[in-house]
């Protein structure tokens, strides 16, 4: 099952309209729990890891003020949306003041609801980062620059990274950041953006998957007021809050076909038209598009225009999956364990011990950062003591803590060698999925040899 997207707490009184607002929610790509009132859902939110609250405001007993207060008591950086159908402008002030993040009138529709959600969302992984940046800054270690900007590491992998970072960030020219999901491509994009002449304005970033094309559109560009069926107010559009500065256009390969002509003029002229408006405005913003797809293949399938990819394509950044940093993963567990810990503060984990994280360093980790961070917050969370060791891993995570090869286990226990050779070569066939012509290659001997090996000849 793929990963979701975050979780989010649904909060209504009236339990078929958090239902279906639910429903709605999780075809969207969120994990989505539901509390039928403000107490339930307080209780809700103290058990687990909860990323966003989208409460009703008028309930009885306990309303969505004091759920909005709960929140922030337990942890100031969760987003809460407030819904009702009172929109009384008071109210309103009264929740922003508070420290929601937005204020929906009912009845609302679902693409405003998941815009609000995804900026929510986008603006605490923000905080997370900031909060990252003030405990590496403290660090005594040296790392490198492009660490303190989030991207955690001192392989030669990420200090390469960090260097054309570094030469990246002075031009203006348009960036296509490539690298597999969860290989920290935001960071990366804020990175440059820190390190270049645009760093005094404003950073915006957008997952072009999160949207439908149309309100990807008007996400983009903007909108007139009455462009559209719920347009009753006009919008500037990313494009125009970036100006200045940086705009990060995140999975650029899953963009509309119309759209990318729409963001190709955007590109060349540096001017964009907002939905049902007649005239133009000028821009000046700098472009990062990132993608996990090969471009060049839907390029030639047609899915993806060529000259907005020649147009994007002009300084091509990739970064490195972990299993070609794997010295980075003690560092890198150590900064997410310590957020991790900060986001749980009843955890009594305080460290994992040398042979967990050897194990991790033995990990081919597909998912990449993003893979581990999970998994620490997930030992965190449920983790029962103050040092953490492999026995925790083999609870939860028992595919992982599987996965030592022979020769490690050879250091724990003495086998002769020629069963060794055997064991190695059984399991270098099973990382090849059982194809002895690829494991000979990668072994540098014939296939024979492997066939006799495993009848025993010597």
């Amino acid at each position: 099952m793929p990963p979701t997207r975050g979780t989010l707490l649904v909060v209504d009184d009236h339990l078929e309209m958090a239902r279906v607002l639910a429903d709605q929610l999780g075809d969207a790509g969120y994990t989505v729990l539901i509390a039928g009132s403000g107490a339930e859902a307080i209780a809700s939110f103290k058990k687990g890891v909860v990323d966003l609250v989208l409460s009703d405001l008028r309930m009885q007993d306990v309303d969505g003020f004091d759920v909005l207060d709960a929140v922030k008591a337990q942890d100031p950086d969760v987003p809460v949306l407030l819904m009702t159908a009172f929109g009384a402008i008071d109210s309103a002030i009264a929740a922003i003041k508070k420290g929601a993040f937005h204020y929906l009138t009912k009845p609302f529709q679902l693409d405003e609801v998941l815009v609000y959600v995804e900026r929510a969302l986008a603006d605490r992984r923000l905080r997370d980062e900031n909060r990252a940046l003030r405990l590496l800054a403290a660090e005594r270690a040296p790392v490198t620059r492009l660490g303190l900007r989030g991207m955690v590491g001192r392989s030669p992998a990420m200090v390469q990274l960090a260097q054309l970072v570094e030469r990246v960030a002075a031009a203006q020219a348009p960036v296509l950041l490539r690298g597999e999901s969860g290989t920290g491509k935001e960071l990366v994009a804020r990175a440059i953006h820190v390190e270049g002449p645009r760093r005094e304005r404003p950073f915006v970033a957008i997952n072009c998957t999160a949207l439908p094309e149309t309100l990807l559109e008007s996400e983009l560009f903007g909108h007139v007021r009455g462009a559209f069926t719920g347009a009753t107010a006009a919008r500037r559009g990313l494009f125009v809050e970036a100006d200045g500065g940086t705009l990060l256009l995140d999975e650029i390969g899953d963009m509309a076909p119309a759209l990318q002509a729409k963001l190709l003029r955007a590109l060349e002229e540096g001017e964009v038209r907002a939905v049902g408006a007649d005239g133009v405005r000028r821009v000046d913003v700098r472009v990062i598009a990132a993608t996990h797809v090969d471009l060049e293949a839907r390029v030639k399938e047609g899915r993806f225009r060529a000259d907005l990819f020649y147009r994007l394509n002009v300084v091509p950044v990739t970064v490195p999956p972990l299993r070609e940093r794997l010295d980075d993963v003690p560092i890198l567990a150590a900064h997410f364990l310590e957020r991790a810990r900060q986001r749980n503060p009843g955890s009594p984990v305080r460290a994992l011990s040398d042979e967990l994280v050897a194990t991790l360093m033995r990990h081919d980790w597909p998912g990449n950062v993003r893979e581990l961070e999970n998994l620490v917050e997930r030992l965190v969370i449920v983790g029962g003591r103050e040092t953490l060791d492999e026995t925790d891993l083999l609870t939860l995570a028992p595919a992982m803590a599987a996965q030592a090869t022979p020769l490690d286990q050879a250091k724990t226990r003495l086998v002769p060698l020629r069963q060794l050779e055997r064991d190695y070569i059984g399991w270098v066939i099973g990382q090849c999925g059982g194809n002895k012509t690829r494991a000979a290659e990668i072994l540098g001997i014939d296939v024979s040899t492997i066939h006799r090996k495993e009848r025993g000849d010597k």
